[in-house]
């Protein structure tokens, strides 16, 4: 039986795309007896019809159109292989995993998304956001191969490599109807602890889960994100540390107020960009020469 071959397939493709055998032809670069030649050939080793040729336009049976829908799907699959093949050639990764904190502002990170984009686009990128201890849990599970944004305080034992960002602050917000916004002093433990905290859960599954800010008798609402966090204090649904970089524009619009506390040390944390201990491709070599620049991580900072 004569094989099918990308050829052929190729050729069902375009006459089934244009109804027309000779148009198929000209866009193949062949010349029309040798399309239906090869055709009839096919059709001939299956023995099936796999075009109607009785109309104007040639039209597939249903016997054609199973060929080609399962050829397009071989056709992609012999052109993502070509597509690895390269890039194991040239040393770009086929997948980068990207996980940033959720403290940090997305817009600097789709800036380098796009630059990224534009240099490497044989390498997928899978982008995941984490919270907490969930930065260095994808890190140590093998979910990402690099973390932006995780906390320097919280790094697990094990092979990595990390560089400095600068640092986070954090800020005790509400909205300017909450109760706690009309103490005009600095509020104590027990102010806030009367109160329900809105939080997003720390994303690690494997290494302990760690809060931030977070009172043990405080009734909690837990959300999906941190956008839905801010969201949600706006709302005055309860009240709750924000990164001050992603609270700033709330609080000028006057839609959060932020409170003094009585704690003597405001909450900040060491943000560090990561990566595990192994070379790296061209892909991850590329974030990490643009993650050196001071500027870029101010930006990230939200500086």
């Amino acid at each position: 039986m004569q094989a099918i071959t990308p050829e052929l397939l190729y050729m069902v493709d375009a006459i089934a795309r244009h109804g027309s055998f000779a148009k198929a032809a000209r866009e193949l670069d062949k010349v029309p007896s040798a399309v239906t030649y090869a055709v009839r050939k096919l059709e001939d080793a299956l023995d099936v019809l796999l075009f109607d040729r009785s109309g104007h336009r040639a039209r597939l049976t249903p016997a054609g159109e199973t060929l080609l829908h399962d050829g397009r799907q071989v056709l992609q699959s012999l052109d993502a292989l070509a597509g690895r093949v390269k890039r194991v050639a040239t040393g770009w990764e086929l997948e980068l995993r990207v996980a940033a904190s959720a403290v940090l502002p997305r817009a600097p990170l789709y800036d380098l998304v796009e630059g990224f984009r534009e240099m490497a686009a044989v390498t997928t990128l899978r982008l995941s956001t984490e919270v907490l201890s969930g930065n260095w849990d994808a890190l140590a599970s093998g979910r990402a191969d690099l973390v932006i944004g995780a906390d320097a305080a919280g790094a697990p034992s094990g092979a990595y490599h990390s560089q400095p960002m600068g640092q986070m602050q954090f800020a005790f917000c509400v909205a300017p109807h909450h109760p706690l916004a009309a103490l005009r002093r600095p509020l104590a433990a027990a102010d806030i602890a009367a109160y329900c905290a809105v939080v997003v859960a720390d994303t690690s599954r494997d290494l302990p889960p760690r809060t931030r800010g977070l009172l043990s008798e405080q009734p909690l609402i837990v959300m999906p994100d941190m956008q839905a966090k801010i969201d949600a204090q706006v709302r005055g649904l309860g009240c709750g540390y924000l990164p001050l970089t992603l609270a700033a524009p709330y609080i000028t619009r006057g839609e959060l107020v932020q409170c003094a506390t009585d704690d003597a040390v405001p909450i900040t944390e060491q943000l560090v960009y990561a990566w595990r201990d192994r070379a790296p491709g061209q892909a991850l070599k590329w974030w990490l020469q643009k993650l050196r620049s001071p500027r870029l991580c101010a930006s990230l900072l939200g500086a």
